[in-house]
């Protein structure tokens, strides 16, 4: 690695990506010094800790949504324009743009388009692999990198014509809780042991909990008749507690609400099964090794544009598996009674049961890494920040 000063602009737009960010941060500084990496961009508190100036507060590019994206779109393109002033009269020696694509990927085109020997990274690849595949091509244009965090998705992204990309894992797979809450999954399997407790995930999101809440709660009263003596406990987020507890007190049934990251991981460890909005989420359950059964619905705008999505399923656990691990219910098939039986089949010791977990296995063996993420994409980043005048047409860093 050269002994110059290095500028390094990292643009990221929400919590996950904050997080993403700090870590290849933190990566760098272990690999070249901590006096060597100056920093411009958009993150959070945990890249901010890492000594990022943000330009302005991320929490305006936490966009989920197609309504949400509409509605915001003004200042959304004002964002787009001032970012990118600001990384071109910066002459970065590398832009990072880190998942949030509606805002990233309008950046990086800018500036790609008045910095061209500008190296870009793509850290998170766009769900190609699910809708709108004509992204992976076009993204050649102004990504001369991507790193993912699922397996699968060099292969998707090569086979659509897209960028080199590599897979540089999961930082799920480093998470503490996770792996404690996994520790205890494993044990009581191998005891074959049961808690009789029902995991509740209605979404982190406000409208996904509006959406979703309703619905398991019929499920919840359902699986309640089914199975008398069956406990329920609902993690949310902080912000979310009071919501959430004042909706469940009008449920027939009693609900546990706790938060924190703690509690959420205590929950993982002693359930039996959860029944579980579509999300990263469904992922923490197949690593935990907790069944699950998945439901959503969409907000009205995309549901007009469910013609579009391309892809065989929303569940990560089933795109890594590449075979239906995971029930996924949408829309109207998201009903109470419906979501009650298929969680009920998981909560005894069937073959539904068995063959999920054995599919959880195959997913961790899939993501399995030796290093961390932020490890193998800040020797990426690096590497492009010693090779100049790096294009899209050049061949894929081997690792």
């Amino acid at each position: 690695m050269t002994s110059r000063r290095v500028k390094v602009a990292i643009i990221a737009g929400e919590p996950s990506g904050d997080r993403l960010g700090a870590d290849l941060i933190a990566a760098m500084k272990m690999q070249v010094g901590d006096l060597s990496i100056d920093l411009v961009g958009i993150g959070g508190e945990e890249m901010q800790g890492e000594g990022l100036v943000s330009l302005f507060d991320y929490s305006e590019l936490s966009i989920v949504g197609v309504s949400a994206v509409v509605a915001k779109l003004p200042k959304l393109l004002w964002r787009i324009r001032q970012a990118a002033d600001a990384i071109v009269e910066a002459k970065p020696d590398v832009l990072v743009i880190i998942d949030s694509p509606d805002f990233t990927h309008r950046v990086a085109r800018r500036v790609k388009a008045r910095l061209p020997d500008l190296p870009v990274i793509d850290y998170i690849c766009p769900s190609v692999w699910a809708w709108k595949p004509e992204r992976a091509p076009a993204m050649r244009g102004y990504i001369d990198h991507v790193l993912s965090v699922f397996p699968f998705e060099p292969q998707v992204v090569a086979a659509l014509g897209g960028p080199p990309t590599t897979y540089v894992g999961h930082r799920l797979i480093f998470d503490m809780g996770l792996l404690s809450a996994r520790a205890e999954q494993l044990d009581r399997r191998r005891k074959q042991q049961l808690t009789g407790l029902c995991m509740l995930l209605p979404g982190s999101r406000k409208s996904e909990l509006t959406r979703l809440l309703p619905v398991f709660a019929d499920a919840a009263a359902e699986l309640s008749a089914l199975r008398p003596g069956v406990r329920f406990i609902l993690p949310t987020i902080a912000r979310h507690h009071a919501f959430v507890s004042e909706q469940v007190t009008a449920w027939p049934v009693k609900v546990d609400v706790v938060a924190g990251e703690d509690a959420k991981w205590g929950a993982f460890a002693q359930s039996d099964v959860a029944l579980a909005a579509s999300g990263t989420v469904l992922l923490e359950l197949a690593l935990a090794g907790v069944p699950c059964v998945s439901a959503y619905k969409l907000d009205p705008l995309a549901k007009l544009l469910i013609s579009k999505i391309t892809g065989w399923s929303a569940a990560l656990p089933n795109l890594i598996a590449d075979y239906p691990v995971i029930r996924e219910f949408f829309n109207d098939q998201a009903r109470g009674n419906r979501l009650a039986r298929e969680t009920l089949r998981l909560m005894d010791h069937t073959i539904e049961r068995k063959a999920m977990l054995e599919g959880f296995d195959i997913v961790r063996r899939a993501m399995s890494v030796t290093r961390t993420p932020g490890e193998h994409a800040a020797e990426i980043v690096l590497a492009f920040i010693d090779r100049p005048n790096v294009t899209a047409d050049r061949p894929a860093i081997a690792h």
